[in-house]
C-alpha cells in the first residue's frame, strides 16, 4: 500500500455511513443512503474542481479503482481533462467497425505468418463472406444472430470454408474486445455459443485426408508433368522429389540452397515443426534446380517476384490430368511407396518428411537427422518417380533456364 492510501479491502467492504471518503492521491469511495458505493476521482484542472466516476463497487475493486485513478491522473498531467479522454475513447469504441478491426489484427500479425498467402487469405475471406453483413458495422454490435447471418449460408455447403471464418472471427472479436472497443462475451466462440445453433462439421462432411495419388502412377504424373513449361511445373516437380510442403517449395529461396554440397537447408521459422530441416538432393532435383534462374532471391517467384501462389501448382495438376489430387497428397504417395516397396524402415521416412518421432525414447536415442540414410531413400525415390511401366526411365530435361 502506497504511503498515502488508507484503504485496505477490508476498510471499504465495512463502510456503511453514507458520506464521501478519501483513499488519497484524488480517489475517493461514495457511501449512498440506500448503501450502494461508487468509486471517484477527483481532480483541479485550470482552477477548476472536477468529479469523475470510476465505476461501482464491488464490481470494481479497490485494486482497479486505483489502477483507472492513477490512468487519470496521468491523463490529467498532459494537460487533457480525463473526462473529455475517456468519452472520447468511448466514442471511438462505438464507432470502429468490425471491418476495421479486422484490418488491423490481420496487419498486426502478419509478420508472425510464416506464410505470406495467409494474409491474402484472411483478406479475401472477411472481405466476401462478413463485409456484406457486418463489415460496415460498429464492432460493439455485433451478437450471435449476425455471426449466424454470415456463416448460415455456406455452414453446410462450403464446410472448411465456414469452419475457417468462424474461428477468424473469434479472433478479430477477442482482438476487439481486448482493446477494449466491446465488452461482453465473444458471439462468434463455437464452445457454449454456437455448438447449440449449428451442427459440427464433422457430422455434415466425412473427414477425408489430403487426396493422394497411387505410388505406381507417380512415373507417368511426372511424365506429364516435364511436358509442361513454366515456373509452377518445376515447383511441382521439386516438392515431389523432396517430399515437401507446397510453402516450403514456393517460398524457397537460393540462400537455403547448397549446390556444391546437394543439400537443402529449410530454416526452423518455415517449418510446421519449427525445426531446421535438412534435405538431400537427388540427381533429378538438381536438375530440376540447375534450370531455375539464380539471379532471382526466389527460386519459384511468381509474379513481380512475389512468392508462387498455391494454385498454381493445382493448375499444374489438373492440366496433367489428375483432377483429384492434391499437392500434399503427394508426401502420402512418398510414404506409402517408402512402406510398400522399400526396406527402408519407417522412422526414416518420418525423417524425410520432417515428422516429430513421437516416441520419446526412440527420440532420445535417435538425436540425428538420418541424412546418409535418407540421400539414399531420396535417390531411389526420383528413380522410382522417373521409371516408366517398362521399366525405362524419363529422360530429365535438359538444361535451360525457365522464366
Amino acid at each position: 500500500m502506497g504511503a498515502t492510501e488508507k484503504f485496505s479491502d477490508l476498510t471499504v467492504k465495512r463502510l456503511s455511513k453514507p458520506g464521501v471518503y478519501g483513499d488519497g492521491r484524488g480517489l475517493y469511495i461514495r457511501v449512498t443512503e440506500g448503501g450502494s458505493k461508487h468509486w471517484i476521482h477527483r481532480f483541479t484542472l485550470r482552477g477548476k474542481a472536477h468529479w469523475m466516476g470510476l465505476g461501482p463497487y464491488p464490481e470494481i475493486t479497490l485494486t482497479e479503482a486505483r489502477l483507472k485513478n492513477l490512468e487519470a491522473r496521468r491523463t490529467r498531467l498532459t494537460g487533457v481533462n480525463p473526462i473529455n479522454a475517456r468519452n472520447a475513447a468511448n466514442a471511438k469504441a462505438l464507432t470502429i467497425t468490425f471491418q476495421e478491426c479486422a484490418d488491423q489484427y490481420i496487419s498486426s500479425h502478419r509478420s508472425g505468418w510464416k506464410d505470406p498467402n495467409h494474409v491474402v487469405n484472411w483478406t479475401n475471406t472477411i472481405a466476401t463472406y462478413c463485409g456484406p453483413i457486418i463489415g460496415k458495422l460498429p464492432v460493439n454490435e455485433i451478437d450471435v444472430a449476425l455471426i449466424m447471418r454470415v456463416l448460415d449460408p455456406i455452414w453446410s455447403t462450403k464446410v472448411a470454408t465456414a469452419k475457417s471464418l468462424r474461428g477468424r472471427m473469434e479472433s478479430i472479436i477477442d482482438w476487439a474486445t481486448v482493446r477494449g472497443y466491446r465488452e461482453g462475451e465473444n458471439p462468434a466462440r463455437w464452445k457454449g455459443k454456437l455448438d447449440h445453433l449449428l451442427p459440427k462439421s464433422s457430422k455434415l462432411k466425412k473427414t477425408t485426408h489430403h487426396a493422394a495419388l497411387g505410388y505406381t502412377q507417380m512415373a507417368e504424373l511426372m511424365l506429364r508433368l516435364r511436358q509442361q513449361d513454366g515456373i509452377a511445373a518445376k515447383a511441382l516437380e521439386l516438392a515431389i522429389l523432396t517430399a515437401c510442403r507446397s510453402g516450403e517449395v514456393r517460398l524457397a529461396t537460393w540462400g537455403e540452397i547448397s549446390l556444391k554440397n546437394r543439400v537443402w537447408i529449410i530454416p526452423e521459422e518455415r517449418m510446421k515443426a519449427g525445426k531446421e530441416h535438412r534435405i538431400p538432393l537427388s540427381d533429378a532435383a538438381m536438375a530440376v534446380l540447375d534450370q531455375m534462374d539464380k539471379t532471382t532471391e526466389l527460386i519459384f517467384p511468381g509474379q513481380r517476384g512475389r512468392p508462387l501462389g498455391d494454385g498454381r501448382l493445382y493448375e499444374v495438376i489438373r492440366r496433367a490430368g489428375f483432377d483429384n489430387v492434391t499437392v500434399h497428397g503427394f508426401r502420402s504417395t512418398f510414404r506409402d511407396w517408402a512402406a510398400e516397396s522399400t526396406a527402408y524402415p519407417q522412422h526414416v521416412a518420418e525423417m524425410a518428411l520432417a515428422h516429430s518421432i513421437g516416441d520419446k525414447v526412440e527420440a532420445a536415442y535417435r538425436r540425428g537427422d538420418l541424412f546418409t540414410k535418407r540421400t539414399r531413400m531420396m535417390q531411389d525415390w526420383a528413380q522410382f518417380c522417373n521409371q516408366t511401366q517398362s521399366g525405362d526411365v524419363v529422360p530429365l530435361r535438359k538444361s535451360n533456364t525457365v522464366t
